[in-house]
C-alpha cells in the first residue's frame, strides 16, 4: 500500500490483522534519500497469477465444470478397489436445484404389429423420437402432493422416511382432497363481502388463528359503494346458468349416450338440432332455478372423486388387439375388467410379440400369450390359475421387461419363505434384490422380492424407488382373504401411483372378475383378466381304507361306485362289532367335542418336545377324532402305525411316491413321522446324497448348535427318506428339508397346510389325514378352496400323466355330500377383510393431501356401494327435480308437518304400548263401565276422548264407548219427537219443553237394572251440550290411553232407553275433564296403577302420553281437511327422507367404519398422537415407526419410559411379548424387575383397553391385553441375550424352536423400530440400548442365513 504523508512528515501505512480481518495502522520509518545506485531496478519476478481475460474465464469454466472427467485425486491408480460410502447430498452445502428444460426428445414406442417388418434377423427395431413436455414425464413430482419433493438422501431411497410424503395413489389424480387446501374464509368470499359493506380492514388471513397485532392503532372508517349495473343482471343469471346446466350435462353423460343419442339416432329429432342443445333446453325448461342451485349444492358436496364416470366419455368395451392401452382416466362402457380374446392372441401372438423380452424354451399355453401380450401393451394383468399351471411364467416376463425397459419390478409374496425360494429361483436370469423384515440384499437391483408388509412400509414412507418401479407382482392375491394380513394387500393396491402397473397371480377363485374390477376402478385403469381352469397334470381322488384304494372322482366328477365299495367293506368289517352305521355327519359334533376337550387338557400338560417317543400321547381312531381311553393308548398307537405302514406299501407298490402327508397340527406331524421307525425308503446313493448335503447345511452351525435334538432327529428321519414341514421347526432345518423334497430324495412328507403356500414343491401324491381342522376357534371341516389349493401339489409337470388325492378314512366313510362339497365345491371367495389400524390413520394424517376417507372409500368392502353412486346422483337429482306438494291450511299457517311428526313418534310407541300394557291383565281391571278412554279415530290419524259405556259380552265380542267427535258429520238427520227415532243412527237432544220423563236428567242413583239388552245401531251419532258424540264397538288394542279418571253414567238409560238426557248428562261430565286446559285427564301412572316392572316400557309410556296431549293441543286435531293434509305430509316426509337417504349413503357418514374412525381418532387425540387439528404430533410419529407391535402399547411403552430402568436384556425380554404370537405356553420365571417391568406393561394395555371401549370401540380391555402382549418367551429371549445357548433356553419352555426363531428375529425388528423412535424423540440412551440389545439377540442358529440366499 501506498505511503500516506502525515503532517509532521510521518507515514503510515493500513493494513489487515487477525482471522476477523480488522484494518490495523502501523508507522513507518522516515524516507531516505535514494542513492544512484539504489534507484537501480532489481531483477522483477513475473506475478503469481496471469492477468485473467474474459477468454481465459470462460477457457477455466469450460474445462473445470462443463467437460466430463474423472477427479485425478480421487479416481487415481492408487485409489482402485476403494470404495466410499457418505452422502453426497448431506456434503453440499447448498442443495443443488437444476432448473428443468421444458421438453425433453424421448423415443416412441410402437405396437409390435404396426412396425415395419424386418428385412433380415439381424435387423432391430429402432424406435422414433419426439419432443414431448416434461411435465407429462414427471412422475414423482406431482403424485407426491400440492408441492413438489427432491430426491431424498440415498440413504432414505429404498426403505423410505417419515420425513418424506407418500405418492400420490393412482386414481387420485383429479380428487379435491389431493389438491391445494384452502381455507372456507379464502374460498366463499365472506371477508370480501364484509368489506364491501364497511367492515375493517382485515388483520387475520382466513384460515389462521392469528393475524397481525396493530397495538393501539386503529382502521380508518371508510365506506364503499357498491353498484352494479342492470344490464349485468341477466348475463349474469344466464351464465349462471350454463354453468349449471354444464354441470347437470356432465352428470347426465351416459344416459344420453344411452338413451338420448339412440332416440335421436331414430329419427325423433329434426337435424339441425344437436341432441346436447335440445335436452339442455328441456331441461332448463322443466326445472325451476332453485332446484338447479340445489343440485349444484349437492354434487359438488356429495360427489365422490372415485367414480367420475359421468362427466368423461364411455370407452370401448371390446377388447382390442391393435389399438392403444387404456391410460386411464377414461371409464369404460361395461367396467375395468376384461377377459377374452385368448383365441386371437395365440394365433396371432407371434405378429403380434415379434421381438420378446424374454424367451422360453417351451410352448406357452394359451394364457401365458394372452398375458404377455397385454403386457407388452403396457397394461395390467390379472391370471387366476390353479397351483402348478405356470404363473410365474407371467411374472418372469415382467421381470423381462422391466430390464428391458431399464425400470424396476418388484415381487411380493405373503410369506418370507416364498420370498427366499423366489429370489434363489430367478437368480440366475435377472438381476435380483431381496427386502424382507431381517435381509436385505442387493436393494439396488432392478428386480426385487420383497413380502407385502415391506412394500406396505415404502408406500407410506414416501420411498424414492417408487419412482421407478413399472410393474408390482402380486402373487398368491387369494390371500387377501387372511383375516390377519388381508388388509396389507387392499392398502398396498390402494396406495400405488398411477404410473405402476399390476401383475396379479392367484388361485381360482369364483369372483375375479370382480376383485379385478375394484382395482380398476380403484386405479382408474383396465385390468385384463386371463387364466385357466385347466389343469396341467389332471387329478383323481381316492378314499384309503382298510388297506385300499377306492377312486371316489376323476375330471372334477364325483364317481359314487366307489364310495358305495368303500362303505360296503365298511360296514361289512364293523358289523360283528357295531349295530348301525355312524354317519360321517352324525358323530362330527361328538367327535368335535371330544377334540375339544383333548385339546383342553393338553393345554395344562408341559410336553417334552425332544424325546417324542416317551410322550403317550393320544391318537384319534377315527377321520374325524375320536378321543381314546387311556388304558388304550398302546394298543391305539400300534393301530395309528400300522395304518400309515399299510398306506406307504400300498403307495410304494403303485409307484405313487414321492407322497405329502397333510397333518393339521405340528404335533400331528412329528408323531405321525415317529410312527415309521422301520419304514426305510432311500437307497445307498441317495443316502449318500443327504448326508453330504446336511453336512454342508449345518457346517454353518457352530458345534452345540450341529447337536440340538431337533437337528439330530430330523437328519436321522431324511436318511431314511421320511421328512417333517411345519412352523416349529428351526428355519434352517425346514429349508433342508424342502430343498432335499425338491431333490426326490425324500420320499415321505409330513407337513401342515403351509408347505402348500410357502413352497413351490409338487409331489406324486398328496394324502389328507383328515378334512377337520382346528383354524385356532373352532373346529370345523377344509373349505374346498383349502383343499383345492393343497390337493394342487400332486402331479409333477412334465413327470407324471396323473396326480392322486388320498384322503385317509380310519373309522368311518364321509358322506357322499361333504366329499362333494370338499372336493368339487366351489372355491372361497375373494372377500374383504379392511380394517383401521392406528398406524394407517395416523400415516395418511401426516399428509393433508390424502384423507382416510379416501382409503376408507377404495377398500374392496365399499366396492359395491360406490359403484352405484353414479346411478345414486341420477336419481337424487330426480327427486330434487320432482314438483312438491303444498299443504293447504283452513286455518292459517300450517302446522302439519309438526302434527305429523307427533303422530308418526306416537305410532313407533303404539305397538309396544298395546302389547305391553292395553292388553294386560293389569290394565283389563281398570277398564270397566265409566272409565275415561282415549281412542283411536277411525282415520287412525286422530284420537278421540270417550268413556266405556258397556264391556264385552256374549252378544257383543268389544267394548261399546261413548267418544266426542269435534266436527258435525256432513248430513245430519232432522230430529224428531216420535219414539222411533231412538233407534236411528243420529240423535239430537229435544228442548225440555218437549221432553218425556224418560227424557230427564236422572242420577245414577234412581237408574234402575236393566236387561242388558243394546238398543242402539252401532255406531250412534248425536250431538249434545254443543258437540258431536259417537258410541261405537272398540277393540281392546284402539285404546291409547286408560285415564285416571272415572265418571258416573246410566248405562239403562243409554243404551236400552236411548235417553237423549242421558247422553248430555255423559257428554257434559267428559267436557267437564277438558275444562281445566287440557285436552285429556291424566293417563294412569305405569308403575302405581298399571303395574308395569319394566323401566323401557315406562320412559315409553311418558312419551306416549305426552305426545297424545301435544298432538289433542295442535289446531290440526280434529280438523275436517286432517286426513288429506296428513297424506301430504306423508308423502312429503317419505321424499325429505328418501333425499336424505340418498345424501347420506353418498357422503362419506356412510361408510361401513366410519364409526370406528372417528372412535379412533378420539382416542388418538386423547392419548396425544393428534391435535385437536387433527396434526400429528411427536407422539404420532414415534407411533408409525411401530409395525411389529401394537403401535399405541408401544407407544406408551416409549413415553412412560418403561424401558428406563431396565438393563438391555431386560429391556428386549420384555420387548418380546410384543412380537410372540403363540397363546398357550407355560409360564415363564421371571426375576423380581422383570415380574414389575411386565404388570407395568400389562396394566399400560388395559388402560389403553379401557379408553377405546369408552369411546365405543368394539375392545374388550382383557382380551385386547392378552391379544398383545404374550409373555411366554420373557424369560427365554432373557437368558438368549444373556449368552445362553439355545440348547439350554429351549429346556426352559414347552414353545417349538422354530417359534423362539422366528420370535427373535421378529424382535430384532423390533429393537430397530424402538431405536428409530429414540432418535425421534432425542432419548441417546435408551437409543443406545436398543443397539446393545439387537447386538445381543443376534448371534448363533437364531440368525443364520438363508440357504436359498447364500447357497449350500
Amino acid at each position: 500500500m501506498d505511503r500516506v504523508p502525515a503532517a509532521n512528515e510521518l507515514s503510515f501505512r493500513v493494513g489487515f490483522t487477525g482471522h476477523s480481518g480488522h484494518l490495523a495502522i502501523e508507522p513507518l520509518p522516515p524516507v531516505e534519500r535514494l542513492s544512484p545506485l539504489q534507484g537501480l531496478p532489481d531483477f522483477i519476478l513475473p506475478p503469481a497469477f496471469p492477468k485473467e481475460t474474459p477468454e481465459t474465464i470462460k477457457e477455466y469454466i469450460k474445462e473445470k465444470h462443463l467437460q466430463l472427467g474423472l477427479d485425478e485425486d480421487v479416481f487415481s491408480p492408487q485409489n482402485s478397489g476403494r470404495q466410499w460410502d457418505f452422502d453426497w447430498f448431506d456434503r453440499a452445502e447448498i442443495q443443488l436445484e437444476p432448473s428443468m428444460p421444458r421438453s425433453v426428445v424421448v423415443p416412441s414406442w410402437e405396437m409390435p404389429c404396426r412396425r415395419k417388418a424386418r428385412q433380415s434377423e439381424l435387423e432391430r427395431w429402432e424406435p422414433e423420437s419426439v419432443e414431448v413436455d416434461v411435465s407429462e414425464m414427471m412422475i414423482g413430482a406431482e403424485d407426491s402432493g400440492a408441492l413438489p419433493r427432491i430426491v431424498g438422501p440415498a440413504k432414505d431411497f429404498v426403505r423410505g422416511s417419515l420425513k418424506n410424503r407418500p405418492f400420490r395413489p393412482g386414481g387420485l389424480d383429479n380428487a379435491d382432497s389431493l389438491g391445494k387446501i384452502f381455507p372456507e374464509g379464502a374460498c366463499n368470499g365472506e371477508w370480501a363481502r364484509e368489506l364491501l359493506h364497511g367492515g375493517p380492514a382485515q388483520v387475520r388471513p382466513p384460515g389462521f388463528k392469528d393475524g397481525l397485532d396493530l397495538g393501539d392503532l386503529k382502521a380508518h372508517s371508510c365506506t364503499w359503494n357498491v353498484y352494479e349495473k342492470a344490464s349485468a343482471e341477466k348475463s349474469t343469471s344466464d351464465v349462471k346458468l350454463n354453468e349449471l346446466s354444464v354441470q347437470f350435462d356432465d352428470l347426465f353423460k351416459k344416459a344420453w349416450d344411452d338413451d338420448v343419442l339412440k332416440f335421436v339416432g331414430d329419427d325423433h329429432m329434426p337435424a339441425s338440432e344437436t341432441p346436447t342443445e335440445s335436452v339442455t333446453e328441456s331441461l332448463r325448461t322443466e326445472s325451476e332455478e332453485e332446484n338447479l342451485h340445489a343440485v349444484d349444492d349437492v354434487i359438488k358436496k356429495e360427489s365422490s372423486i372415485l367414480d367420475e364416470i359421468l362427466s368423461v366419455e364411455s370407452a370401448e368395451s371390446t377388447p382390442r388387439l391393435d389399438g392403444d392401452a387404456n391410460g386411464g382416466g377414461q371409464r369404460p362402457k361395461e367396467g375395468w375388467a376384461f377377459s377374452g380374446g385368448s383365441e386371437q392372441i395365440t394365433e396371432r401372438f407371434h405378429e403380434l410379440v415379434p421381438d420378446m423380452a424374454l424367451n422360453f424354451p417351451f410352448e406357452l399355453d394359451p394364457f401365458q400369450k394372452e398375458a404377455i401380450v397385454y403386457l407388452e401393451r403396457g397394461e395390467s394383468v390379472f391370471v387366476a390359475a390353479h397351483t402348478s399351471a405356470g404363473k410365474t411364467v407371467v411374472a418372469e416376463y415382467a421381470f423381462a421387461l422391466a430390464s428391458k425397459h431399464c425400470t424396476r419390478a418388484v415381487y411380493t409374496a405373503p410369506i418370507k419363505t416364498i420370498s427366499n425360494q423366489k429370489y434363489r429361483d430367478f437368480c440366475g436370469k435377472f438381476d435380483v434384490g431381496l427386502l424382507t423384515g431381517d435381509v436385505s440384499l442387493r436393494p439396488e437391483a432392478s428386480c426385487l422380492i420383497m413380502t407385502t408388509e415391506i412394500l406396505r412400509s415404502m408406500l407410506y414412507r414416501g420411498a424414492d424407488i417408487i419412482r421407478d418401479i413399472e410393474w408390482v407382482i402380486f402373487d398368491e392375491v387369494h390371500y387377501v382373504n387372511d383375516v390377519e394380513r388381508g388388509v396389507v394387500w387392499e392398502e398396498v393396491i390402494i396406495m400405488l401411483p398411477r404410473h405402476i402397473n399390476f401383475v396379479l397371480l392367484s388361485a381360482t377363485v369364483p369372483n375375479t372378475v370382480e376383485f379385478a374390477d375394484w382395482i380398476g376402478r380403484t386405479k382408474q385403469k383396465q385390468i385384463r383378466v386371463t387364466g385357466t381352469t385347466k389343469r396341467p397334470v389332471p387329478l383323481e381322488h381316492c378314499l384309503f381304507y382298510s388297506g385300499e384304494l377306492y377312486k371316489i372322482c376323476e375330471n372334477e366328477k364325483i364317481i359314487p361306485q366307489g364310495l358305495k365299495a368303500a362303505k360296503d367293506v365298511y360296514k361289512k368289517k364293523n358289523s360283528a362289532t357295531v349295530t348301525g352305521t355312524a354317519s360321517y355327519s352324525g358323530s362330527s359334533a361328538a367327535n368335535e367335542r371330544a377334540r375339544t376337550q383333548r385339546r383342553e387338557n393338553s393345554t395344562h400338560v408341559k410336553q417334552n418336545k425332544h424325546s417324542v417317543s416317551q410322550n403317550m400321547v393320544n391318537f384319534t381312531g377315527g377321520n374325524w377324532g375320536t378321543q381314546s381311553s387311556g388304558s388304550n393308548n398302546w394298543s391305539s398307537r400300534r393301530s395309528e402305525a400300522s395304518i400309515w405302514l399299510s398306506l406307504i406299501n400300498k403307495l410304494s407298490k403303485k409307484s405313487l411316491l414321492p407322497v405329502v402327508i397333510f397333518c393339521f397340527s405340528k404335533n400331528r406331524c412329528d408323531k405321525s413321522a415317529d410312527n415309521l421307525p422301520g419304514t426305510d425308503l432311500t437307497t445307498s446313493s441317495e443316502k449318500s446324497e443327504i448326508r453330504v448335503f446336511c453336512d454342508k447345511a449345518f457346517s454353518r452351525l457352530k458345534g452345540s448348535d450341529r447337536n440340538l435334538p431337533q437337528v439330530v432327529r430330523v437328519q436321522a428321519l431324511l436318511r431314511r427318506g421320511i421328512g417333517v414341514h411345519h412352523a416349529g421347526l428351526l428355519p434352517i432345518v425346514k429349508e433342508v428339508v424342502e430343498m432335499l423334497f425338491c431333490r426326490g430324495v425324500v420320499k415321505i412328507l409330513f407337513s401342515t397346510e403351509t408347505f402348500a403356500m410357502g413352497v413351490n414343491a409338487p409331489a406324486r401324491t398328496v394324502v389328507f389325514d383328515s378334512l377337520r381342522k382346528f383354524d385356532g376357534k373352532e373346529f370345523r371341516q377344509l373349505l374346498p378352496g383349502e383343499y383345492t389349493q393343497m390337493a394342487g401339489r400332486a402331479g409333477r409337470r412334465g413327470l407324471d400323466k396323473i396326480g392322486t388325492v388320498v384322503v385317509l378314512c380310519r373309522d368311518e366313510i364321509p358322506e357322499e355330500k361333504d366329499l362333494k362339497h370338499v372336493i368339487v365345491g366351489s372355491a372361497t371367495r375373494l372377500e374383504s377383510q379392511f380394517r383401521l389400524t392406528y398406524i394407517m390413520i395416523l400415516h395418511l394424517l401426516r399428509v393433508e393431501e390424502l384423507k382416510v376417507e379416501d382409503m376408507l372409500k377404495r377398500s374392496f368392502a365399499e366396492f359395491h356401494a360406490q359403484k352405484k353412486l353414479p346411478e345414486q346422483q341420477q336419481l337424487l337429482m330426480r327427486k330434487l327435480a320432482q314438483p312438491t306438494k303444498v299443504v293447504e291450511c283452513i286455518k292459517g299457517e300450517p302446522a302439519i308437518e309438526d302434527y305429523y311428526e307427533m303422530y308418526s313418534e306416537a305410532e313407533s310407541y303404539s305397538k309396544m304400548i298395546t302389547e305391553a300394557i292395553m292388553l294386560s291383565q293389569v290394565s283389563q281391571q281398570y277398564l270397566t263401565p265409566g272409565r275415561v278412554v282415549v281412542v283411536k279415530s277411525q282415520l287412525a290419524q286422530d284420537h278421540l276422548l270417550g268413556v266405556i259405556l258397556k264391556t264385552p259380552s256374549a252378544n257383543y265380542k268389544q267394548y261399546i264407548v261413548l267418544v266426542l267427535t269435534p266436527e258435525l258429520p256432513s248430513i245430519l238427520n232432522t230430529p224428531s219427537d216420535d219414539r222411533e227415532s231412538k233407534g236411528v243412527g243420529f240423535q239430537v237432544l229435544v228442548p225440555k219443553s218437549k221432553r218425556g220423563w224418560e227424557d230427564d236428567y236422572y242420577s245414577s242413583g234412581m237408574s234402575r237394572k236393566g236387561s242388558g239388552i243394546v238398543n242402539i245401531k252401532l255406531p250412534h251419532r248425536g250431538f249434545a251440550a254443543g258437540v258431536n258424540y259417537e258410541v261405537r264397538g272398540v277393540e281392546n288394542n284402539e285404546f291409547l290411553s286408560i285415564c285416571h279418571n272415572k265418571i258416573k253414567i246410566d248405562q239403562v238409560r243409554l243404551l236400552e232407553d236411548v235417553s237423549a238426557g242421558a247422553y248430555s248428562n255423559t257428554v257434559q261430565q267428559l267436557l267437564t275433564l277438558k275444562s281445566d286446559g287440557n285436552k285429556y285427564p291424566p293417563a294412569l301412572d305405569p308403575v302405581k296403577d298399571l303395574k308395569v316392572k319394566d323401566m323401557k316400557v315406562v320412559e315409553v309410556y311418558y312419551k306416549w302420553t305426552n305426545l297424545l296431549h301435544k298432538m289433542a293441543q295442535s289446531k290440526c286435531h280434529g280438523c275436517v281437511k286432517l286426513d288429506e293434509n296428513i297424506k301430504v305430509a306423508r308423502e312429503l316426509k317419505r321424499h325429505k327422507e328418501e333425499v336424505n337417504a340418498l345424501k347420506f349413503q353418498m357422503s362419506d357418514e356412510a361408510l361401513q367404519q366410519m364409526p370406528d374412525f372417528q372412535g379412533r381418532i378420539d382416542v388418538l387425540k386423547e392419548i396425544g398422537c393428534i391435535d385437536a387439528d387433527l396434526v400429528v404430533q411427536i407422539k404420532g410419529r414415534v407411533a408409525c415407526e411401530m409395525n411389529s407391535g401394537e403401535e399405541l402399547i408401544c407407544t406408551e411403552c416409549l413415553f412412560e419410559n418403561q424401558l428406563n430402568d431396565l438393563e438391555p436384556e431386560e429391556a428386549v425380554a420384555i420387548m418380546s411379548a410384543f412380537v410372540f404370537q403363540q397363546k398357550n405356553t407355560s409360564e415363564p420365571s421371571l426375576t423380581p424387575k422383570l415380574s414389575q417391568a411386565k404388570k407395568r406393561l400389562y396394566d399400560t394395555a388395559i388402560r389403553l383397553g379401557e379408553l377405546q371401549a369408552d369411546f365405543k370401540l368394539q375392545v374388550d380391555p382383557e382380551e385386547y391385553a392378552q391379544e398383545n402382549l404374550k409373555f411366554g418367551l420373557v424369560q427365554v429371549v432373557y437368558e438368549w441375550a444373556k449368552g445362553t445357548p439355545f440348547a439350554d433356553i429351549c429346556e426352559l419352555t414347552d414353545v417349538p424352536e422354530g417359534m423362539i426363531v422366528r420370535t427373535i428375529v421378529r424382535l430384532d425388528e423390533t429393537c430397530r423400530e424402538f431405536r428409530n423412535a429414540a432418535a425421534i424423540m432425542g432419548n441417546s440412551a435408551l437409543y443406545k440400548k436398543m443397539e446393545i440389545a439387537s447386538n445381543a439377540i443376534k448371534r448363533d442358529v437364531v440368525f443364520a442365513a438363508s440357504l436359498y440366499i447364500t447357497g449350500v
